[in-house]
């Protein structure tokens, strides 16, 4: 059985039942993933997130990142999740964040919003994003080209 962050959301239409994914994952995740979850025939609109790992940040190489999560990072996310549904009535809301050491090109946050109009669903997903990084405790050590690291916080 689905845990409640993930189950599919009833026709009531309440906030709780529009955010059908909201979860930090240890494995691989994909925008499909989200996708799919907000997609209905309701929705002329599905946008789309990825937040890629990159190989650079303020002039330097980096070769990999790994997050670290709070253990209310799951409560955390379900809530930013939440926050941006009731804010916006006619969205659908998908959103999954990794932990654990990733390579540069791989997915480390992955969200969509699904609404009839795509003003909705691009402003939705944008605040989305924000939220997520000011309010949910995961953490970051970024390992450089020149055999550094650096620790940085996803919120402030």
């Amino acid at each position: 059985m689905p845990a409640p962050s993930d189950a599919a959301p009833a026709s009531d239409g309440s906030v709780d039942n529009r955010v059908v994914i909201a979860r930090i994952a240890e494995k691989t995740i994909t925008i499909d993933e989200c996708s799919a979850a907000v997609e209905d025939a309701t929705s002329g609109a599905v946008v789309t997130f990825a937040g890629v790992v990159r190989d650079h940040d303020e002039g330097r190489g980096v070769t990999a990142l790994s997050y670290t999560a709070h253990p209310s990072a799951a409560e955390a996310i379900r809530a930013s999740a939440l926050r941006i549904a009731a804010a916006h009535p006619e969205t659908r809301v998908a959103i999954v964040h990794r932990t654990g050491d990733l390579v540069v090109g791989d997915l480390a946050l992955a969200c969509a919003v699904a609404s009839a109009h795509r003003g909705d669903a691009f402003a939705a997903c944008a605040e989305l994003v924000d939220d997520v990084k000011k309010t949910v405790p995961i953490w970051k050590e970024q390992a450089f080209d020149d055999g550094s690291t650096e620790w940085v916080a996803s919120l402030g």
